[in-house]
């Protein structure tokens, strides 16, 4: 009983606790992830595309993913009240986190000779942990 209490609590129960909400964040994160390297994948090996403007789209998908994700299941309170600057907010600091994931694929691809899909599995960890603490110190 106590373990179905815990789990209902991780899964279900709105939360303002940092670890429940970064637990989540987590599962968000991994579903937009799922998303992002799918893209990535099908855009450079079947479509053709450049790795890293693959990246770029990719990207953006997992972003409207994360976005959607996060404002339903992870965040119940947001310190911007207007949805349109909450998702320019989201946005920014996406951008900065395509930034970073461009800016890391280059390095470890073009840099230290890692295979495209090695390079994004280590750039996501590092973008994850950019997203979720500007995320929360900025919008929830």
């Amino acid at each position: 009983m106590r373990n179905s209490k815990l789990l209902h609590k991780l899964l279900h129960e709105p939360s303002d606790n940092v670890f429940i909400q970064l637990f989540r964040y987590g599962f968000v994160g991994g579903t937009a992830f799922v998303v992002d390297f799918s893209v990535l994948y099908v855009l450079t090996r079947f479509a053709g595309l450049y790795y890293l403007l693959s990246a770029a789209i990719a990207f953006i998908i997992g972003l409207a993913v994360n976005y959607l994700l996060s404002i339903s299941w992870v965040f119940n309170r947001r310190k911007v009240n207007n949805r349109f600057s909450e998702l320019f907010i989201f946005t920014v600091i996406g951008i900065v986190g395509l930034l970073l994931t461009s800016l890391l694929m280059w390095l470890f691809t073009e840099q230290a000779g890692l295979f495209y899909l090695i390079s994004k599995i280590i750039t996501t960890a590092i973008v994850l942990i950019w997203n979720f603490t500007a995320r929360k110190l900025i919008l929830f």
